[in-house]
């Protein structure tokens, strides 16, 4: 495809010292290699030679770098050269991704090319203080009984917190087809092929999908890609959001991305501290949560699922993404063996 080449060609580039930097695998696992390669920066991303395969810097000892793969590591062995491309992750971003359907890492997954786009570093830094404006408008999300007993304001980040079967990705789809939104960015991390398939045609319709970019990584691809789900859909709220526009970020869900990111920094030999969540996790949680929110221009409204086990909310990662967040929606199964459900518990702060 003629977008691939293209960013092949863009990672080609001589890199701005001058001279390349190659190196060997010298060990594989199922989510990690270990190579030498000296010089090298956290975050760079590296070719595999001779097929072309992409793997990303997580972890660095001296002339040896830790690389997670966006791909599978079956058929890489020892002794593979690396390049170090001297740059990092970007992806796609303009309003050409509208009504598209795409990866984990900025790929077409809806069969067409993607036309001219402009390209942002994958991790940017939250708006400063000082720049948000306040939060002062509702935004109407179209469901009474939220838009009633807990209206969420324009530019808040609220969490959707329940047990599994009890309608967190219900909540979400109707949240979707919100009133108050300019642009939705949907990101669906780790769900099964067939749900993400279903969800797309069925729960969206067309005119919904017009102003929708729907971000998908299910749960058969490798730890990095779903990890770098949510960052590119962050990246391209932000964009939209600078361009001042209303936007509706809805993230299914923040559970599976900790989960990745904690496959990830296991491997890497980070050790586990709260919950089996090696300290990794709740270091970039606030740094990823704080890039919503109100910017100088336009805003993004962003609602997290969060998976609680047995509607135990006190558990190491729902209590610390409560403690990030705006506000709260509790989906409570405890009324659901009669048949009555979406029950909602709600709470702003």
């Amino acid at each position: 495809m003629k977008n691939e080449l293209m960013q092949r060609l863009r990672l080609k580039y001589p890199p701005p010292d001058g001279y390349r930097r190659w190196g060997r695998i010298q060990d594989i696992s199922a989510t990690l290699l270990n190579a030498w390669l000296p010089g090298v920066f956290m975050g760079e991303l590296c070719c595999i030679k001779p097929g072309g395969e992409l793997a990303e810097v997580v972890g660095i000892n001296g002339s040896k770098a830790l690389l997670s793969p966006f791909t599978s590591t079956t058929g890489l062995h020892c002794g593979q050269q690396l390049m170090a491309l001297r740059r990092r992750h970007q992806v796609p971003v303009g309003e050409a991704l509208l009504g598209r359907v795409i990866d984990g890492l900025g790929r077409p997954l809806d069969g067409r090319e993607l036309p001219e786009v402009y390209w942002k570093d994958y991790d940017a830094m939250p708006p400063p203080a000082m720049v948000r404006r306040p939060i002062t408008q509702p935004l109407m999300t179209g469901i009474r009984a939220i838009d009633s007993v807990a209206t969420c304001g324009e530019g808040q980040r609220v969490g959707i917190f329940s047990a599994p079967g009890v309608g967190k990705s219900t909540l979400l789809a109707m949240l979707c087809n919100a009133p108050g939104a300019d642009i939705n960015v949907l990101v669906l991390i780790g769900e099964r092929g067939r749900e993400v398939r279903e969800f797309i045609d069925f729960t969206l319709d067309e005119e919904t999908r017009k102003r929708c970019v729907i971000v998908v990584a299910t749960s058969d691809r490798p730890a990095l890609e779903r990890v770098r789900a949510l960052f590119v859909a962050t990246t391209i709220a932000e964009f939209f959001r600078d361009d001042g526009k209303r936007v509706v970020l809805l993230a299914d869900s923040l559970t599976r991305y900790a989960r990745a990111a904690r496959e990830i920094a296991l491997a890497a030999g980070e050790t586990a501290v709260s919950g089996a969540y090696p300290p990794g996790v709740f270091s970039t949680l606030p740094r990823l949560l704080e890039r919503t929110g109100m910017g100088e221009k336009g805003s993004i409204t962003a609602f997290y699922t969060v998976l609680v086990e047995g509607d135990d909310m006190n558990e190491p990662l729902a209590d610390e993404v409560r403690s990030l967040l705006d506000g709260h929606i509790v989906l409570s199964g405890g009324l659901q063996k009669w048949g009555i459900i979406l029950q909602l518990t709600c709470w702003q702060r």
